[in-house]
């Protein structure tokens, strides 16, 4: 390694660094090799290199002199160019500038033979001085021990203003840049890097192009390079010395007559070769001169050409553009530098990158404008696109969360000149990782697409509506009321509207699916506000609208942050909990009508070792929000089938089925019947002992999966039961799809049973409902013998509530069982 930044340096690290460093460390990376750096100058490397004392090395120019002796990969690891740095001093504009002149160049490179041909082809008698590293070069330079410097243009245009020098147009032999080995060995190391690079290069989105950026580089092309126009720049001046007479040159040619003719061919070849368009024009921006790419633009020849006009190869507009820009170099007599998109007569629209200079006779007057155009559209689509990748969501084509930042920090800045109200809308989908897992990341990525048109159809042009992941959006709206009840207001009239917009129905794959958002709403005004907290106060109060029941919205309060604290500390406590085995199972008897034990429904319970006894409304929600449901769900799945076992072995108990509450987020998880089936094999539990709840809601989203688990589950033997019936909404035509064996009244309906007559139609319906499906049907939260007469009057034969037993541990059920068994139960019991 040595010293030419920003291609290759030692980093702090004392690794490689800079662009051609980087790229093998991430390749060493991947390939698990170990690199050990080995600091020399570069005739040392070279030496060292070919002897075999390295086996590898960065930045090495192709030639055929090298592969004799040096072996390479075949994709090119970078493209690179020569240029001259003078100091300000100096006023170097052409190669015949540099005749008397001292060079330094780094010995033993391929720019110290080129160049010391390329002068000598020119007639000019220069000084070419070795230095050991570019680093010495500048040095020398700015010293005032050498005029100027010869260096790759990247390490000259990272390192230049550090020693006050500047570029000239001087550019020369565009090179290939590889890492190479010695003859006949390592040939491996050079199959992986091409690898490596022909998978990179081909992919905008790769380490590759994220480490050019990272260092101010540009993408590899097989076209020459962005800059090379500074030396076509140069060229040109050759041209016009060579056509136009500049003193300079006419002092050679006079010297040098004879060769005039043969230095024209070879700068016309050089020009002619060059993909980049040059081109005369004269004072009536007629063409007087314009190499091979210009022509085949154009598609004419050079003769046919010379003394049209732009008008006769571009439309109207072009030409009004491009004639500006020449007049104004005629006018101002300046080199003029701009981007100019032309249409051509064909209708292809380019983006060109021109340079614009005047020629001048030797009175100073012009006659003449140059122009060279490195047609940069490939160029400007590729930093667009960097640009998007860098700034939107490339599923939903939204602001991410990179660019949401940015405005809301630029609109809490403008709050400073221009106070008015703002808020932010925190949208997140209900129960989307369900239907992600259960109907596939393609259907999940549709239903994100279309919840994307329906915002972006309800917000205005100067709101910004964006997706941070997942299944989170979030609303910024930027300009609101500066009354903050009235923006409040429109907040959550907007709020609203888009909950109601996201609940209709979605087509999906050729299902129907439905889905509900729930909505955190904070206003801002302060701009003393930062962005992390409106972002976390929003988060919050969509939170509150998940825990409050989902598909409605909240507005953030500071009770919420407290709030937010609580939950943190129960989901802290939670996964102590489960580590700990602090939570319990209770069980709560299913009688018949003779109040004989017909099963138990499994209630969790967590014995807190500071707080005691804590009911399951206190933890559930948090295991839902933050996914220990899932692993609580399994414990208590386990419990329960442990004591099925348990039972089996007493004569009373042993066939007496247990009813397992299951949640939503549960029961969709993809391995949800694999695992219930692996803890009844591994617990020996009787599959149909096991009784399943499931709620309406697991019902109304995703349908043919949960008939799919269902089944799955009941061709084993394990039974379900619907759980809170008449609650929700359930198609009767996919109820009776549904392989359930019980419907469950739910205790709303029971508890004003005796009370209103609505109620009591409904359980009627639900009971007939039940023996048309040849369903048992129970009534929950029984507490009265009055209720309970009721429903049996209804016809309902089965009761689970406190007038039969309120949930205890299993020991107490087996005393309360064994006493019914001895002594008959009658209602006074």
């Amino acid at each position: 390694m040595y010293q030419n930044s920003p291609k290759i340096m030692m980093g702090t690290n004392e690794m490689p660094s800079g662009i051609l460093g980087d790229l093998i460390v991430e390749i060493a990376r991947q390939e698990h090799w170990q690199l050990t750096p080995v600091r020399c100058e570069w005739q040392q490397c070279l030496e060292l290199l070919q002897s075999g004392a390295i086996d590898l090395m960065p930045d090495v120019a192709f030639s055929d002199q090298r592969a004799a002796i040096f072996d390479f990969h075949h994709t090119p690891s970078l493209y690179s160019w020569s240029q001259v740095y003078q100091n300000s001093e100096e006023n170097i504009q052409s190669v015949l500038d540099l005749h008397d002149k001292r060079i330094a160049v780094m010995d033993g490179s391929i720019q110290q033979s080129y160049l010391d041909g390329l002068l000598k082809s020119f007639s000019v008698n220069a000084q070419l001085v070795p230095v050991r590293n570019l680093e010495e070069a500048f040095e020398l330079v700015a010293g005032h021990k050498a005029d100027v410097a010869v260096s790759n243009a990247k390490f000259g245009d990272f390192q230049a203003p550090n020693y006050h020098l500047e570029a000239t147009p001087i550019m020369f032999q565009p090179a290939k840049l590889f890492y190479a080995t010695p003859k006949g060995k390592n040939a491996d190391l050079l199959q992986a890097i091409d690898q490596y690079l022909d998978l990179w290069q081909a992919d905008s989105k790769s380490v590759y192009y994220d480490i050019l950026q990272r260092w101010g580089g540009k993408e590899p092309r097989s076209l020459v390079p962005e800059q090379i126009w500074w030396w076509l720049y140069g060229l040109i001046a050759l041209l016009v010395l060579a056509t136009g007479g500049n003193a300079l040159l006419r002092r050679q040619v006079r010297q040098k007559t004879r060769y005039l003719q043969a230095s024209e061919d070879k700068l016309a070849t050089i020009l002619n070769t060059i993909d980049s368009y040059i081109y005369i024009k004269d004072t009536q921006l007629n063409y007087q001169y314009a190499n091979k790419k210009v022509c085949d633009l154009f598609d004419t020849r050079l003769e046919a050409l010379l003394g049209k006009s732009d008008e006769e190869f571009f439309d109207e507009e072009t030409c009004l553009n491009l004639h500006q820009n020449d007049r104004k170099v005629l006018s101002e007599g300046k080199r003029l530098v701009a981007e100019e998109v032309n249409r051509s007569n064909d209708g292809r629209l380019r983006t060109y990158h021109s340079i614009k200079m005047p020629l001048r006779h030797e009175n100073g007057s012009i006659y003449a404008i140059c122009g060279i155009s490195t047609d940069i559209t490939d160029q400007k689509q590729h930093l667009q696109e960097i640009h998007r990748l860098a700034f939107y969501d490339t599923l939903t084509q939204l602001p991410n969360r990179r660019l949401l930042i940015e405005r809301l920090q630029t609109a809490l800045s403008s709050r400073e000149v221009s106070p008015r109200s703002g808020a932010l809308l925190f949208i997140d989908l209900d129960n989307f990782k369900d239907l992600n897992d259960t109907m596939g990341h393609d259907v999940g990525d549709q239903l994100l697409q279309q919840v994307t048109q329906r915002l972006q159809a309800e917000i205005s042009t100067q709101d910004t509506i964006a997706r941070l992941g997942g299944d989170e959006f979030v609303m910024m709206l930027d300009q609101l009321d500066k009354d903050s009840s009235r923006a409040r207001s429109y907040a959550e009239s907007l709020g609203r509207r888009l909950l109601a917009v996201l609940s209709r129905p979605y087509q999906l794959s050729g299902h129907i699916c439905n889905t509900t958002a729930s909505i955190g709403i904070t206003l801002f005004d302060d701009p003393k506000s930062t962005v992390e907290e409106l972002l976390k106060h929003a988060d919050l109060a969509m939170y509150q609208a998940k825990a409050a029941g989902r598909n409605t919205l909240r507005f953030f309060t500071p009770d919420l942050q407290s709030a937010a604290l609580a939950r943190a500390a129960v989901e802290a406590d939670m996964r102590v909990a489960l580590v700990s085995r602090q939570f319990l199972l209770h069980y709560q008897p299913q009688v018949d009508l003779d109040g004989k034990l017909q099963g138990a429904e499994a209630l969790i319970r967590w014995q807190h070792p500071a707080k005691g006894l804590i009911p399951p409304a206190q933890f559930i929600p948090v295991a839902e929000a933050t996914g220990l449901i899932l692993p609580l769900g399994q414990w208590i799945l386990r419990q329960a089938c442990r004591q099925l076992v348990e039972w089996s072995q007493h004569p009373y108990l042993c066939n007496i089925p247990v009813a397992v509450n299951v949640s939503v987020r549960q029961f969709h998880h993809p391995d949800f019947a694999s695992d219930v089936l692996e803890i009844l094999g591994e617990t020996g539990a009787a599959p149909h002992l096991l009784k399943l709840e499931i709620t309406e809601s697991q019902l109304i989203s995703n349908m043919e999966s949960t008939i799919y688990t269902m089944n799955r589950l009941r061709r084993k033997g394990v039974h379900f039961s619907l759980d809170d019936f008449g609650t929700g909404y359930s198609s009767l035509s996919y109820l009776k799809r549904l392989p359930l064996d019980q419907l469950k009244i739910d205790r709303s309906f029971v508890r004003d049973l005796l009370s209103d007559a609505n109620d009591a139609a409904i359980i009627k319906t639900i009971i007939a409902l039940g023996q048309t499906l040849d369903m048992h049907i129970i009534a929950e939260g029984v507490e009265t013998l009055e209720q309970r007469d009721k429903l049996i009057e209804l016809g309902c034969h089965l009761f689970q509530g406190y007038l039969f037993g309120q949930p205890g541990p299993a020991e107490a059920l087996h005393r309360e069982y064994l006493t019914r068994v001895e002594v008959p139960f009658t209602p006074e019991q």
